[in-house]
């Protein structure tokens, strides 16, 4: 995220992620923010009135809808789109983050949950209209490869589900073993979903 391309306050809001899905919310200042934007330092009052509370929904606001458009991308990159090589895209963009720059950083999203959503409930709000930012273009991919729309919705938080339960534990373990293992086995169960036709 250039500075030319962007002002600071979507800077901070972008640092603010990436600091968040590294370290979490409570070890996340607004002075590292703006630190970690470029920002000047009074420009958080003016950006953000609300406070912390403010900035870390936004983020994570960010992260949802970063997470949604991935899909389109993902769909892109795939020769013959099917429901494992969606998935397959989404697993991939982590192992490769893992392997080619460790495994300091997590979701946002997840992060921001796990902290703050039960004593703040504007981030659990936050959370989940991110979750559902994300779920919506899976499922609407999952349809326009045949999945009928009943499923959809389902095998979207399914694939998420196992996604962030892998990520997780791939930071724990230190080791991409958790992400190849659902991209492998969920594949079969997400292209045995679509309907032939003809």
């Amino acid at each position: 995220m250039p500075e030319s391309e962007h002002g600071p306050r979507e800077r901070m809001v972008f640092s603010a992620a990436q600091l968040i899905r590294r370290d979490g919310v409570a070890a996340t200042g607004m002075r590292e923010v703006a630190v970690h934007a470029g920002a000047p330092r009074g420009s958080l009052q003016h950006y953000f009135p609300g406070g912390k509370e403010q900035l870390v929904n936004e983020a994570v606001g960010w992260a949802g809808r970063y997470a949604g458009r991935r899909v389109a991308r993902f769909l892109d990159a795939l020769p013959e789109p099917t429901p494992s090589g969606l998935f397959a895209e989404m697993v991939r963009q982590w192992t490769d983050e893992y392997e080619s720059a460790g495994f300091a950083g997590g979701c946002p999203v997840a992060a921001a949950t796990v902290d703050w959503a039960e004593s703040t409930a504007s981030t659990r709000d936050a959370a989940a209209a991110a979750f559902a930012t994300w779920t919506g273009p899976v499922a609407g991919a999952l349809t326009g490869m045949g999945v009928p729309e009943e499923r959809a919705g389902a095998l979207a938080t399914l694939m998420i589900s196992a996604l962030e339960g892998a990520i997780l534990m791939a930071r724990a373990e230190r080791d991409t073993r958790a992400l190849t293992t659902v991209a492998r086995e969920l594949g079969p169960l997400l292209d045995a979903a679509v309907q032939r036709t003809g």
